[in-house]
């Protein structure tokens, strides 16, 4: 849903992340990667395929043969932003192949881009393969081209996405996606499980689950039971889940949920992230998009918020330092100013963690565009000001009571003053806050997983030092 940071934009990411120089010879293959997560897991899929027959990948349009474009088309904005990444692509390199979601309209790509070799839909890896064939033929050497343990990962080396399943049942009024991407597809269980235990083996510390719907893993399997180590696991978040946090303890492997919807069944994985022992995290990124039960009514929303604050209270009764992430839409048409603000009053129960919003646009093919009383741009901007506002006063002082908290925290960076930005477990990478320690960094490395100190907060971000790990008696 949302445009990725100039940092994690493969195209516009520092060259170190692709370090590997082409034999002579070499065909190379330039990726801009759009939108969220899941499409870039699609990205790293298809480079590791290209990879696999002996293509090279370029960090740079000038070193590329071709360049493929895996867009964004959720939103209108979205959209407007994989246009001009095609644009850029064609005038910088020439030769470029499109996929992902805005891929879906083929017809509106080439009405802007006559020039692009070929478009494809969402994960159409197949053709995808098949236009890069037609654009620059493979010259694969066995001797050489040796793909690495953990295929080609466009995010930096010690974390990893991890996609469960593909589409999604639900048909919520403001949203494409299952027209995109189909309905809910999830991976056997001891499939996922085996991509786990190869990341973390190849160095990976941070496990980022995701899919459209990750509470309703496996329901299109029957939660169908697969063979794993000595026994059997059943294709089901909590089975996965469980397993997954055995794969390492929270020392060294962090596991994070992304995507998690309020069914009753969540229930279940707050004992798991409320485990010393086990790697998954106590953070849950659920999209709860609104409060009122008008609101999510229009939406068509799976699940209403007269219980909500009741399931928010069970979670934080099992596990006193869960952290809770969403995403909310404001002006949707026919909100009222009572119903916005019912969702200001509800935030102020709720006290989530980190938060996110958007302003409702309309999105072709969507069945929101046709309700009546859409709401004017400057009530909308009015209302996303206010609710941050709101956000950030509590975001704010919950940070504040972490001062004085000693805590692990993973290192995502050390610049070349030292200065190290990290993450504690309540933050994902690219979406959350930062934890950043500007001394005493001399001996730390990017991946590791530390103990800090905290000893100041901001708005959105924590600021430590070097603490000595607890005891381990």
């Amino acid at each position: 849903m949302s445009t990725n940071p100039p940092n994690l934009r493969p195209d516009l990411a520092p060259a170190a992340r692709m370090t590997e120089q082409p034999r002579a010879g070499q065909p190379t293959i330039g990726m801009v990667s759009l939108g969220c997560p899941k499409a870039l897991v699609d990205s790293e899929r298809i480079l590791t395929r290209l990879r696999a027959e002996g293509y090279g990948v370029s960090p740079d349009y000038a070193g590329a043969d071709a360049v493929i474009v895996n867009t964004c088309g959720f939103l209108d904005s979205a959209k407007a932003e994989s246009l001009d990444a095609i644009g850029e692509a064609l005038t910088e390199n020439g030769k470029v192949i499109v996929t992902g979601c805005l891929g879906a309209e083929p017809d509106y790509i080439r009405e802007h881009h006559p020039r692009i070799l070929a478009v494809t839909g969402p994960h159409q890896y197949e053709q995808v393969l098949d236009a890069v064939h037609g654009a620059v033929p493979p010259s694969p050497d066995p001797f050489v081209d040796l793909l690495p343990a953990s295929g080609v990962k466009l995010t930096p080396r010690h974390y990893s996405y991890l996609k469960i399943s593909e589409g999604c049942n639900h048909k919520c009024k403001f949203c494409i996606i299952p027209d995109m991407r189909g309905k809910l597809a999830s991976r056997p269980a001891h499939a996922v499980l085996r991509e786990a235990e190869k990341l973390v083996g190849a160095g990976v510390r941070e496990l980022l689950v995701i899919s459209q719907d990750t509470s309703a893993y496996g329901l299109d399997r029957k939660y169908d039971v697969n063979p794993w180590k000595d026994g059997e696991v059943r294709s089901h978040i909590t089975d996965l889940t469980r397993e997954l946090g055995k794969l390492g303890n929270a020392r060294d492997l962090w596991v994070r949920l992304h995507y998690v919807y309020p069914y009753p069944s969540v229930r279940e994985l707050i004992p798991l992230m409320a485990d010393p022992e086990s790697a998954v995290l106590p953070y849950l990124d659920i999209p709860f998009q609104h409060a009122h039960p008008d609101v999510l009514k229009r939406m068509a929303r799976p699940a209403a918020s007269a219980k909500t604050l009741d399931e928010i209270a069970a979670w934080r009764a099992v596990c006193s330092d869960i952290t809770l992430r969403s995403t909310f839409i404001v002006g949707y048409p026919g909100e009222t100013e009572a119903e916005f603000q019912y969702l200001l009053d509800w935030m102020d129960e709720a006290q989530l963690d980190r938060v996110g919003c958007f302003q409702y646009e309309n999105v072709d093919g969507a069945r929101s565009n046709d309700l009546a009383d859409h709401v004017p741009a400057e009530v909308k901007q009015d209302r996303w000001d206010r609710f941050m506002e709101k956000a950030q006063a509590i975001s704010e002082a919950k940070l504040e009571a972490k001062v004085g908290q000693v805590m692990d925290v993973i290192v995502d960076d050390i610049d070349e003053d030292g200065v190290a930005t990290c993450r504690t477990k309540a933050d994902a990478p690219e979406i959350d806050g930062n934890l950043f320690i500007d001394e005493g960094t001399e001996e730390l490395s990017v991946g590791e997983i530390v103990t800090v100190e905290v000893d100041e907060a901001g708005e959105y971000d924590l600021w430590g030092r070097m603490a000595q790990a607890p005891s381990a008696d």
